[in-house]
């Protein structure tokens, strides 16, 4: 018999009754019933039960054993008494009487319970990342994570993929984010970046007459933690095709994520076909470029309802400035004052002064808008909208670049709160049709709204004849559920056409050489269409695994401030390093916390007579 174990802690079923087995693994659990010592030994596989009778030369030993020891037992399975199985448990028919028992490890006092997975601060949980890993649900996590990995491959291979590797230590990507940089000891002054994307280099690799690539590819940018991203990296499926047009991608990339989905997606049902979305649109209906489609609620203009109306603010407003717009959010069975008072609250909390609202009883519409604006206008936007008694509606008016995003937000909360949202479903869309401009708030200036080097649509006609602002690109994202898993675009392979777009965001020629040099030296040998998109591993598992938050499935992530609390990195370094880097620290000076910015966007309270 092997030294350690000739089963798994989750192998043992009836047909192994009477067998004399080893097993090794963790104390996950122990309880002592009536002088019977019992033990649940877990390791990666599962957990089984051992039984240590009072008269067992063992006793002493599995009475001392603290929980997360490590021991190795050995004995003859049984089965357990009718109503002491476990049907939860797949090995819940059977136990072992155990006549051997060695403890290969004692564990200390726990940092961090194991068993029950109790809530804990996440500081504790990061720090001891080891034993947290321990627990049934994040171990389950990480797994899911590995099959889902190893599912992307096969599917990526069948489909005609090749897998090629990019390199870590790099130039500077053209990503958005700060870079990580390494400095190079062989070239004082000088630093690598680690790649943001391997943008270029995928690129690259269809300018050399590679196709249909792909990569499990980490990414590194230096950018601000939240739920659903990771500071410090990350991993994408990146993949690049030549001679392709939008339609192509999207038909080789759509049936992947709808089987990923579909195969480890728990019997929720998932989208048949992914929408196509224009921004403008998204923007108009959804308020954000990230749609969650779970929410049954499309916001409609209703402008012209207010236009010259009794309601002075939105009417006013409407006749100053003709980019003025009111939208309506559609609240079905939100038709309640009670409801329609909170919701104005959640604005103002959001700082807002008001969310003006409608809502319907009795045949007609009821609040200070619906006294307003009167009874026939009412009607319109009831109709309009096709709202019953019982229903509500809620306003947002301004310039919608300014109020679109609270306007999301709001159907977001609206959705949430009346549970209209559709939980039990994978509801995908591709946004397209991004603006390749738009206008930097702060500076004034014309700038890049998405992806630098993406294909206007039109080509150099578009750029030469056309107000930027109206260009669209060739750029497209897929959202699931409210959150963008992947961004791609049409690749601008024409040199020519490159430094026109850059141009007209205000780089010249000698600027765009000096930054993306080799990727447009390479345009200029002959280079291919082509095209792709990167959807983010982490996000699919994130929401395979039915969690809201990254570090839940990544096994050693780190903290909101980009710290690694097991491995203490960042850290300090010698002075000698230092040197040999031919690198001087110029540590900053303290500053005061800044103060909070003001709302981008601001609301009247509608609501008050």
């Amino acid at each position: 018999m092997h030294q350690y174990r000739s089963h798994n802690c989750g192998a043992l079923r009836a047909e192994n009754l009477d067998e004399t087995v080893r097993l090794s693994g963790w104390v996950h659990r122990k309880r002592d019933h009536g002088g019977l010592l019992f033990i649940d030994l877990r390791d990666h596989y599962g957990l089984t039960q051992l039984v240590i009778e009072p008269s067992s030369p063992f006793f002493a030993v599995a009475e001392g054993a603290r929980a997360e020891s490590v021991l190795r037992a050995g004995g003859k399975v049984v089965a357990r008494d009718a109503d002491a199985k476990n049907p939860n448990l797949p090995t819940g028919d059977v136990e072992i009487y155990v006549s051997e028992l060695e403890v290969l490890s004692e564990a200390g006092d726990l940092p961090l319970p194991v068993f029950g997975e109790p809530d804990y601060p996440e500081d504790i949980r990061l720090r001891y990342r080891f034993l947290d890993l321990r627990r049934d649900t994040l171990h389950s996590n990480i797994v899911l994570r590995s099959d889902i990995i190893a599912w992307l491959r096969r599917r990526m291979t069948d489909d005609g993929f090749r897998e090629y590797q990019t390199p870590i230590l790099t130039a500077s990507s053209p990503e958005g984010a700060r870079d990580f940089l390494v400095p190079s000891r062989t070239h004082p002054g000088r630093f690598y970046a680690l790649p943001q994307a391997p943008q270029q280099f995928k690129q690259m690799l269809m300018v050399a007459g590679f196709d249909r690539y792909f990569q499990i590819a980490p990414c590194f940018r230096d950018e601000d933690a939240r739920a659903d991203r990771s500071p410090g990296e990350f991993y994408q499926l990146d993949l690049e095709m030549s001679f392709v047009t939008q339609e192509d991608v999207f038909q080789a990339v759509e049936p992947v994520l709808h089987d990923v989905f579909v195969e480890f997606g728990k019997g929720k049902r998932v989208s048949e076909v992914f929408p196509r979305i224009p921004y403008a649109e998204a923007m108009q209906k959804y308020g954000s470029d990230k749609p969650d489609l779970r929410i049954p609620i499309e916001m409609e203009d209703v402008t012209e309802s207010f236009a010259g109306s009794g309601f002075k603010i939105f009417a006013g407003m409407i006749e100053k400035n003709d980019k003025v717009r009111v939208w309506a959010i559609p609240a079905k069975t939100g038709g309640s004052r009670a409801f329609c008072d909170r919701m104005n609250s959640w604005a103002q909390g959001e700082g807002q002064p008001g969310l003006g609202y409608i809502f319907f009883r009795d045949g007609e519409g009821a609040g200070p808008l619906a006294k307003n604006i009167g009874a026939e206008r009412t009607e319109q936007i009831r109709t309009q909208l096709g709202l019953e008694d019982g229903d509500a509606v809620f306003f947002c008016a301004g310039v919608p670049r300014e109020f679109a995003e609270f306007a999301g937000r709001a159907r977001n909360r609206v959705g949430t709160e009346l549970d209209l949202i559709d939980r039990d479903q994978f509801a995908f869309c591709w946004i397209v049709d991004f603006p390749m401009y738009e206008i930097d708030e702060t500076t004034g200036k014309l700038d890049f709204s998405h992806n630098p080097f993406s294909m206007p649509q039109g080509g150099m006609e578009a750029l030469e004849t056309m107000d930027p602002l109206d260009i669209k690109g060739y750029q497209y994202d897929i959202v699931c559920n409210g959150i963008e898993l992947s961004s791609g675009a049409i690749r601008n392979h024409k040199p020519e056409i490159m430094l026109k777009a850059f141009e007209l965001a205000g780089y010249d020629e000698a600027v765009v050489e000096k930054e993306f040099g080799g990727m447009l030296n390479a345009f200029r040998f002959g280079a291919p269409p082509h095209g792709g998109i990167a959807p983010g591993v982490d996000r699919i598992v994130m929401m395979l695994a039915g969690q809201e938050n990254l570090r839940e499935v990544v096994a050693f992530p780190m903290n909101q401030q980009a710290e690694d609390l097991l491995m203490q990195a960042p850290s300090p370094v010698s002075n000698a390093q230092l040197r040999e880097l031919h690198i001087r620290l110029n540590l900053p000076t303290p500053t005061p916390a800044a103060t909070p910015a003001e709302p981008s966007a601001r609301q009247t309270d509608a609501n008050e007579e």
